[in-house]
């Protein structure tokens, strides 16, 4: 498996590398692969990584495993290349932004990739999945390598802002450091539960009042790419 992954993290997450649940991992993906179509392509499973170093990061957005269906999945969570139809979730997250900042971002792009190169890291805690199967790859490793990624942020930065959606999100709080980070939480924002409370959450002027709280340059949340 080809890694493509900055510099900053591999030092952080060497250890995980070279841990023995690591080689099975490569393993799984190796004897999936030669069956199956997995997403995304290998040299985007650690874009995540490679776009957003860990000392640049400012948010962490945490999703629980890519898109699987062809041509989505591109290694940031919730985002989807260009000229790709944006998914319910990511409607939804631009609607709120919208509304939030009184922006007026049109929901028919959704490539991230501009928030993760001003310190927005796009997390999935799982980095790759069977095609047509959603979860597929769950428990096979991967969440014990995202694990390790969430403690070296909380372990080794200040200040940073987590945007936990979702029940399954919101359970990785335990892993970090809320005495030196900012956790904000709302309900998933598929169409099953944005209108429990995700639609009005306001996380994205709350992150940013944080980070200017700090001292640091705000998200320009317009810019998804």
């Amino acid at each position: 498996m080809a890694v493509k992954i900055d510099s900053s993290w591999y030092a952080a997450l060497k250890e995980q590398f070279e841990a023995p649940y690591f080689a099975q991992l490569k393993d799984f993906l190796v004897a999936e692969r030669q069956q199956y179509t997995c997403y995304p392509p290998g040299s985007k499973i650690f874009n995540a990584f490679d776009s957003t170093p860990l000392d640049k990061v400012k948010v962490v957005i945490l999703g629980q495993d890519p898109y699987h269906e062809p041509g989505q999945a591109m290694g940031l969570c919730f985002s989807v290349p260009d000229g790709v139809q944006v998914p319910p979730s990511l409607v939804n997250i631009i609607k709120e932004i919208n509304d939030d900042l009184g922006t007026a971002i049109p929901t028919s792009r959704g490539d991230l990739s501009g928030w993760a190169k001003q310190g927005v890291l796009l997390l999935n805690a799982t980095l790759t999945v069977r095609a047509h199967q959603a979860g597929s790859h769950q428990r096979h490793g991967w969440e014990t390598f995202t694990d390790a990624a969430i403690k070296a942020i909380s372990d080794n930065r200040q200040g940073v802002v987590f945007l936990l959606w979702g029940s399954y999100a919101i359970a990785k709080k335990n892993l970090i450091d809320t005495s030196r980070h900012f956790v904000l939480v709302a309900p998933h924002p598929s169409p099953l539960s944005a209108y429990r409370g995700f639609f009005g959450c306001r996380h994205f002027s709350k992150a940013n009042d944080l980070l200017c709280q700090q001292g640091l340059e705000p998200i320009d949340w317009t810019r998804i790419v």
